[in-house]
């Protein structure tokens, strides 16, 4: 089991490794991703060597696990490609600079004329989609394939972003992805980037069904050898017999249901707010749960931050009110056993429910008096599906970067204070961890992500009252699945 969960975090970290940082340093990827799983391999071969007895000291684990990320944060420091300075703006600009900077012959000429979003005949027509009394233009700064105009709102962000966004369009047609956010000092500005589909928008194929068809009878398949194996059928039993493989399928079925209505709740949101979405892509593997999960892709920007709420908070919320009757239901069918020092988090066949406040709860309801602190239980598959549903909906529900928590607290606070607060929770996490050592896994995870997330096209205009207490809602449910039971509860 040891070989195989650390072969998924090893696969795990190097996909975000080289979707997330391989642009922004020159440090090969492997070598980030040798260091960021050093403390995992260290622990575990620790764990392996001691054996049951030996534990790894709380103040080795942060030592290990502290080097290591000033380490990774060293090497992505020294392999950040030096910044290039931003092309030269016209003459007639208010942040033009001198004559001496612009001269450097045609080759110069050329390679700004390249990097600037907008030719300098076209930046008087540009100037006139800033109306005065909606916001009033200071200056235009050019970056590369970028041009930021910075100014002072004079009306509300939302009704400001709809005027200049249509006047843009009226000027440029799709040209510009028109960005409206706020600047270090925390004053609106907008943001002209050229748009990358204004040109395959319309032949761009989004809907592979085949494609989709084909991964979910293959997650359907290995889901089902898994949850045979769950049920203690090996591999050689059900090769000679193929009926006993049926007994897999109360855990595929649950499984994929939970990954399927959490992925399809993405899906209609995102079609409701009429953004370019792929169908849900389940994504099997052929040993441990059977398949990593599923994913929805949105090809189009997010409108305003309350498209970016909705989308990411749907898929948890429709994924756990699916999750929660199945527990509950495999919970009843499921078997109380003694406890034993291989109980934990991860033994189905000896799960502790103490760690979660919510399966601590639902096991005191549905197994009442039958279950003790010195006893821990043998889950059905369909508890053990429903068990790792309402792990996915914590997962997804931390508020941190690309995950579905890190876009709702965006959408919620804005940018920067999102970022804060995901730095916090990374820390709660890696304290939570020292507890239990079966998180650490998870919260390597979190660190290895990004904080940030891409921002809106209006992402200045805040959320309604509603959106915000579903917010504050999710939180909670994140709270209650993730945080121990209290010591009162479990007597």
């Amino acid at each position: 089991m040891t070989f195989w969960l650390l072969l998924l975090l090893g696969l795990i970290t190097y996909t975000i490794l080289q979707r997330s940082v391989s642009r922004i340093t020159r440090t090969p990827v492997w070598l980030l991703w040798l260091v960021m799983m050093t403390p995992a391999l260290v622990l575990s071969a620790w764990t392996a060597i001691a054996g049951d007895d030996g534990s790894v000291p709380a103040l080795v684990a942060i030592v290990i696990f502290v080097v290591c990320f000033s380490l990774y944060l060293w090497l992505l420091y020294l392999g950040r490609p030096k910044s290039s300075p931003p092309p030269a703006t016209p003459s007639n600009s208010p942040n033009a600079p001198t004559a001496t900077a612009v001269s450097n012959g045609p080759e110069r000429q050329s390679l700004v004329s390249k990097l600037r979003p907008i030719a300098p005949a076209e930046e008087s027509r540009l100037r006139n989609c800033f109306n005065w009394s909606v916001f009033a233009l200071q200056n235009l700064e050019y970056l590369p394939q970028a041009v930021v105009c910075r100014g002072q709102l004079r009306t509300s962000p939302d009704r400001a972003y709809q005027t200049i966004r249509h006047n843009v369009e009226q000027q440029f047609g799709d040209r510009f992805l028109v960005v409206f956010q706020e600047g270090p000092n925390r004053k609106p500005l907008f943001v002209l980037a050229p748009n990358p589909n204004a040109k395959t928008a319309s032949s761009e194929t989004t809907h592979r069904p085949g494609l989709a068809g084909a991964l979910l009878v293959v997650t359907l398949f290995t889901t089902t050898v898994a949850g045979a194996e769950f049920m203690g059928i090996t591999t050689e039993t059900w090769q000679s017999e193929p009926n006993l493989l049926l007994r897999g399928l109360p855990y595929s079925l649950s499984l994929l249901a939970i990954l399927a209505f959490h992925e399809g709740g993405h899906f209609w949101a995102a079609r409701w707010h009429r953004l370019k979405t792929t169908l849900p892509y389940f994504i099997p593997i052929p040993f441990f749960l059977g398949t990593f999960g599923a994913f929805v892709q949105i090809r189009s920007p997010m409108p305003h931050r309350k498209a970016l709420f909705d989308v990411s908070v749907t898929g948890p919320l429709v994924g756990f009110l699916v999750t929660l009757p199945l527990l509950w239901w495999g919970l009843g069918h499921s078997e109380v056993v003694p406890a034993s020092a291989q109980s934990g988090l991860l033994n189905f066949d000896e799960l502790q429910p103490s760690f979660s406040l919510l399966l601590s709860l639902v096991c005191k309801a549905v197994l009442g008096g039958a279950l003790d602190p010195q006893k821990a239980i043998d889950l059905h598959p369909v508890a053990i599906a429903g068990y790792l549903g309402s792990i996915l909906t914590a997962f997804n529900l931390m508020p941190i970067g690309q995950l579905d928590g890190g876009h709702m607290v965006h959408a919620m606070f804005g940018r920067r204070t999102a970022s804060a607060i995901g730095q916090v929770t990374r820390l709660l996490m890696l304290m939570l961890a020292l507890i239990h050592p079966e998180l650490f896994l998870w919260t390597l995870l979190l660190f290895l992500m990004p904080l940030r997330d891409e921002p809106a096209l209006n992402d200045v205009t805040e959320l309604n009252n509603g959106r915000d207490f579903l917010g504050l809602v999710c939180l909670f449910l994140l709270a209650v699945v993730i945080l121990p039971a209290p010591r009162m509860l479990l007597g």
